[in-house]
């Protein structure tokens, strides 16, 4: 699936007390209009951690105090040639409530009412195990209209560190 394209590497953090999971509406930018977790790019010399909390910070006006990182995905896209490693992290504690930015409206959903159809076509892979707090890696590469064109999905024991 990949080749010698560069990585961007991203970062998505989601806030989950069981049976309750926060999403936010990403109000522009890309992947606008579909729920999604919180996250981005990192900025220079910062560590996917800390990059992953300053972007819920900014995206939900919340703090996380105490995550772990779940799974490692890879997304690549045919129409434009970009590759994302994306970093995805539990947030089991936070401070603040969450609240609406420029960029992002949070929203609290039931497990059982998440609203695949307005997410990314892959949440519904993976998400799955994120929820049985399973960790896992997996890679999507997306063709036209963001359908999936191909992708691999496995749960895994660790997940060591730059893997």
């Amino acid at each position: 699936m990949s080749s010698n394209k560069s990585k961007k590497l991203l970062t998505l953090c989601l806030i989950y007390e069981h049976p309750r999971i926060l999403f936010g509406m990403k109000k522009r930018g890309f992947g606008a209009g579909r729920w999604n977790g919180f996250g981005g790019k990192l900025n220079e010399g910062e560590t996917v951690e800390k990059g992953a909390k300053r972007e819920l910070q900014e995206e939900a006006g919340v703090t996380a105090t105490e995550m772990e990182k779940r799974g490692i995905l890879e997304f690549e896209f045919q129409t434009n040639g970009d590759i994302f490693e994306v970093h995805v992290f539990r947030v089991k504690s936070f401070t603040g409530t969450p609240t609406e930015s420029e960029e992002m409206k949070p929203q609290w959903f039931d497990v059982a009412d998440i609203p695949y159809d307005a997410m990314w076509p892959d949440d519904r892979f993976w998400l799955p195990l994120f929820l049985k707090d399973k960790k896992f890696k997996g890679k999507f590469l997306f063709g036209e209209n963001d359908a999936i064109v191909e992708h691999e999905l496995s749960e895994i024991e660790n997940l060591e560190e730059g893997a």
